[in-house]
């Protein structure tokens, strides 16, 4: 049994994306401002649009989230040296933006349903003295954001909510990015809008906007934003920030801004694939797929869970035996970073010495698996079939 589909695979920009992409192309204004401000930008529209579809006042439209996570600790005040709180099972930008601004992750534990450990963020929380939180809503697994809030509240910590996986997910009916101070999303082409390379950062604060479009390198054209504060606001920083230079391009913001109308149907589509794989997944002997929070709403672009009782020979036998079948599985407990994929054990420029035990043993276990839109509900039935019998054959070795 094989499986004849790139688990990689994306689909097209929309075709209102291409003309519009097009015509930038042919006119040359790719740059994100005008000299003098003739016409509204791409990327100001966009701006305009994604604000508009999470309920936030302001939108930052910029070259990747990884910019954004990192003028977010920027505009919170987070300067060098500070302590910043991140949940372990994330991805490398994450410490990375930590970082780039020169300050010092502190890794918190997950749980075994992907998680932030609310128990070890509360210890944490109060050794470290950090006063930012960076939550990672890391491959669409919302935490209890009621109860991350009030940890944070109490103890005075700001929260910049990572919304790379979770566009379009929510939380008891509020979306996600809409809960701490900033939330900043992605719009990297296997994530839920597809602009090449992009993120957006979201604010309901007059203060963060300003910064924000500031850092991200608005000369001093920043009235040519839509989504802006008013110039008083600007007058107060417009000589302080410096200027970063790393807002979106028209070109990527003209891919993205169609897809925005997109969303709630290719949440319908991945859902329903997830919801298929997931149920039949979960039927298979020593396979353990993470509970859903009652009170989340997903949009699973991936899937993930854990295989018990294999040594690491064993997971790589297993994971060579479902690629020969076109399955090709992700593994967070390889001891070398494998492409995108990799764990805090890996981030030794962020990590110093810390460790997590139970993170790292759920990480040794977990597999993770791409969603592609155009998946079939009989090739989700076929790659089921082909984990369970590569399962089997390692455990009959």
């Amino acid at each position: 049994m094989k499986l004849n589909r790139d688990l990689a695979s994306v689909d097209p920009i929309p075709p209102s994306g291409m003309a519009r992409a097009q015509a930038i192309m042919q006119s040359g204004a790719l740059f994100r401002y005008g000299e003098f401000g003739s016409e509204h930008a791409e990327s100001s529209l966009l701006e305009v649009d994604f604000a508009a579809y999470v309920g936030r006042r302001y939108a930052v439209a910029l070259n990747s989230c990884g910019c954004s996570l990192f003028i977010a600790l920027k505009c919170l005040g987070v300067e060098p040296g500070d302590k910043v709180l991140v949940n372990a099972f994330t991805l490398a930008p994450v410490p990375g933006a930590v970082a780039h601004a020169a300050a010092q992750a502190v890794f918190v534990e997950s749980t075994e349903d992907l998680l932030i450990d609310l128990d070890d963020l509360k210890v944490k929380a109060q050794s470290s003295e950090a006063k930012v939180l960076l939550l990672s809503h890391m491959r669409g697994h919302t935490a209890d954001l009621d109860a991350v809030l009030a940890i944070c509240n109490e103890l005075g910590i700001k929260v910049i909510e990572d919304c790379a996986h979770t566009m379009g997910g929510k939380w008891n009916g509020q979306f996600t990015g809409t809960f701490g101070a900033i939330g900043c999303f992605s719009s990297q082409t296997y994530k839920h809008m597809n602009s090449g390379e992009g993120g957006i950062l979201v604010t309901d604060d007059d203060d963060i906007a300003a910064k924000a479009i500031l850092y991200s390198g608005s000369y001093m054209l920043y009235r040519q934003h839509i989504a802006r504060p008013a110039d008083d606001v600007f007058e107060k920083y417009k000589y302080q920030i410096p200027n970063c230079s790393m807002r979106m391009s028209n070109l990527a913001a003209a891919t993205a801004r169609p897809q925005i109308d997109l969303l709630p149907e290719r949440t319908l589509i991945w859902n329903e694939r997830h919801d298929r794989l997931a149920q039949t997944l979960g039927q298979i002997q020593n396979i353990i797929l993470p509970k859903r929070l009652p009170g989340e709403s997903y949009v699973a672009s991936s899937i993930q869970f854990r295989v018990m009782g294999l040594n690491d020979e064993q997971f790589k036998h297993f994971l060579a035996l479902t690629a020969e079948c076109g399955v090709k599985l992700k593994w967070f407990g390889n001891v070398e970073p494998v492409g995108f994929t990799s764990t805090y054990l890996d981030w030794k420029y962020s990590n110093g010495g810390q460790m997590l035990p139970r993170t790292t043993k759920i990480m040794k276990q977990l597999c993770d698996m791409r969603i592609p839109l155009s998946l079939t509900l009989e090739e989700c039935d076929v790659i089921v079939q082909i984990i369970a019998q590569s399962l089997a054959a390692v455990h009959e070795i």
